[in-house]
């Protein structure tokens, strides 16, 4: 998926304005979770995202969702990652 429909999508389900996130090579952070619902758009790099149900790694161009309250673990590719993420 691309920058531009992302944002159309984002907008059309009542997502706040969207901002970039980076995260660092290797990293990762261990169970938590957000008050607030996120979607977003993997720019460069890779995610991996660890819910009660699954596990599944995130790469350019592929989107995750996640609910707000939903406890998730994340850890970053070996180049790290960058992310286009909505809230609400």
């Amino acid at each position: 998926m691309e920058r531009e429909e992302f944002g159309h999508i984002l907008a059309a389900e009542g997502f706040e304005q969207a901002v970039t996130v980076t995260r660092e090579p290797d990293g990762f952070l261990v169970m938590h979770t957000h008050p607030f619902e996120a979607k977003a758009l993997i720019l460069s790099g890779e995610l991996r995202i660890k819910t009660a149900l699954a596990e599944q790694t995130y790469q350019a161009g592929q989107v995750f969702h996640l609910l707000a309250g939903e406890p998730h673990a994340e850890r970053y590719g070996p180049e790290g990652v960058a992310y286009l993420v909505g809230r609400k």
